[in-house]
C-alpha cells in the first residue's frame, strides 16, 4: 500500500507561521535595539541561528526520522530532558532572571530545559498509555502512574517557579489521557488537584495573585502589575482595521515591556491592524485543525497521542499568549509560538513539527 509523503497542508501552513513570525520579529526588535537593550549579535544568534536555522534542520531531520523509534527511546528521552531540567538549580550553570531559575547558561547562549522536558513528557506519555491502553481505565495502571508522572514533572517547574508551562504541560497530558481512554471522573479528579494547586500557588505566590487581580480590574494598579495589559490594549487599538504598517509601531520603542517576548503580539497588532491580527489566529486555527486531523488518522495510538499532544501544547500556549494580550486571559509569561523571541522555544517548536509530520506520513494517501 502507497503510503503519503508529509501533510503539505500543515508543512506549509508551518512555513507561513515561521515566516510571518520572522517579520514580525525582527520589526519588534528595533524597539530594543532603539533602547540599546539587547545586540543585534543576540537577536541574529539566538533566533535565526539556534532558532531558525537548527529549528527547520531538525524538522527535515524527525521529519524522516520514524517516529516509532521515539518509543523505543521514550523513557531515556524523558530522564534526559528532566535531568537537563534539574541542572537549572545547579549554582554557576543555572540563570537566574526576574525572580526564575529556568535557563542554563551556555557561554555564548541560554537554553531553556523546560521546553526540552514539554517534548519529553509528551513522549513517554504517549509510549505509556499506548502500551496500557486495554487497563488505562484502571485505577492502578491508568490514573496513579499519571498523576505520579505529572506531580514528578509539575514539582520541578513550579520550584523554578514556571506554573503557566507546566499548567500546558498538565492540559496536553490530560487531553492525551482521555483520548487514551481514561474514566471521566478520574479526569475530574485530576482538574479537582490542580484547581487546590493553583489556589496554593496564588497564596504562596503573589506574582501569581497579582495576575488574577490585574486581569478582573486592569486599570487597579496602571503604572505596576497593571501597566502591560494597558499598554498591550493601547497598541492593540491603534492598529485599527489595517494596521500603522510594518515597522511602524509606537508602543514598542518606549511604552511596550518585553515587544519581542510575550507583548510581541501587541506589536504585530498594531503594524497590522485587525486584519493582520485575524489572519495570524486563523494560521494557528489551521495549525490545530490540520494537526488534530492528521492525530486522528494516524496509523496507531502511539502516533496519534504524540501528535495530539504537540499540537495542543503549540496551539493552546499560542492562544493564552493572545488571549493575555487582548485581556481575556490573566498575563502570562508564555511566548507566542513561531513568533516570540526565545531560539529553545523555536527549536523545540519545529522539531515537534518534524515529528508531526513524519506520522503523517504513515497515513494512507487521501484527498486533502
Amino acid at each position: 500500500m502507497r503510503k503519503a509523503s508529509v501533510d503539505r497542508v500543515f508543512l506549509t501552513t508551518v512555513l507561513i507561521l515561521v515566516l510571518a513570525g520572522f517579520g514580525i520579529y525582527f520589526s519588534a526588535t528595533l524597539g530594543l535595539v532603539a533602547r540599546e537593550t539587547v545586540s543585534v549579535f543576540s537577536i541574529v544568534f539566538n533566533h535565526i541561528v539556534l532558532g531558525m536555522i537548527l529549528g527547520l534542520c531538525s524538522l527535515w531531520y524527525f521529519s524522516r526520522f520514524p517516529y516509532r523509534n521515539l518509543r523505543k527511546y521514550a523513557f531515556i528521552i524523558f530522564i534526559v530532558s528532566f535531568i537537563l531540567t534539574l541542572l537549572v538549580f545547579v549554582p554557576g550553570l543555572g540563570l537566574e532572571y526576574g525572580g526564575a531559575k529556568r535557563w542554563i547558561n551556555l557561554g555564548f547562549a541560554t537554553f531553556q530545559p523546560s521546553e526540552f522536558l514539554k517534548l519529553g513528557y509528551i513522549i513517554y506519555l504517549a509510549a505509556w498509555l499506548s502500551s496500557v491502553r486495554d487497563k488505562v481505565k484502571e485505577w492502578n495502571y491508568g490514573f496513579l502512574p499519571f498523576f505520579i508522572l505529572s506531580a514528578l514533572v509539575g514539582v520541578v517547574l513550579l520550584l523554578e517557579p514556571d506554573t503557566d508551562s507546566y499548567a500546558l504541560i498538565f492540559l496536553a497530558g490530560a487531553a492525551m489521557f482521555l483520548v487514551a481512554g481514561a474514566r471521566k471522573r478520574h479526569l475530574f479528579a485530576l482538574f479537582g488537584v490542580g484547581v487546590v494547586v493553583l489556589v496554593g500557588m496564588a497564596f504562596l505566590k503573589p506574582y501569581i495573585m497579582q495576575r488574577f487581580i490585574t486581569f478582573l480590574d486592569p486599570s487597579s494598579d496602571p503604572r505596576g502589575a497593571g501597566y502591560q495589559i494597558q499598554q498591550s490594549l493601547i497598541a492593540i487599538g491603534s492598529g485599527g482595521a489595517t494596521g500603522r504598517g510594518f515597522g511602524q509601531s509606537v508602543q514598542k520603542f518606549n511604552y511596550l515591556p518585553e515587544p519581542i517576548g510575550d507583548s510581541i503580539f501587541a506589536v504585530a497588532a498594531e503594524e497590522f491592524g485587525f486584519v493582520g491580527s485575524v489572519l495570524l489566529v486563523l494560521l494557528y486555527v489551521a495549525f490545530a485543525l490540520r494537526g488534530l486531523r492528521i492525530a486522528a488518522r494516524a496509523p496507531d495510538l502511539f502516533g496519534g497521542l504524540i501528535v495530539l499532544g504537540i499540537v495542543i501544547l503549540i496551539v493552546t500556549q499560542s492562544f493564552v499568549n493572545i488571549a493575555a494580550m487582548l485581556g481575556i486571559l490573566p498575563l502570562s509569561g508564555l511566548p507566542l509560538i513561531f513568533v516570540s523571541h526565545g531560539g529553545t522555544a523555536l527549536f523545540f517548536a519545529l522539531t515537534e513539527v518534524g515529528i508531526v509530520l513524519n506520522v503523517s506520513r504513515s497515513i494512507k494517501k487521501i484527498n486533502v
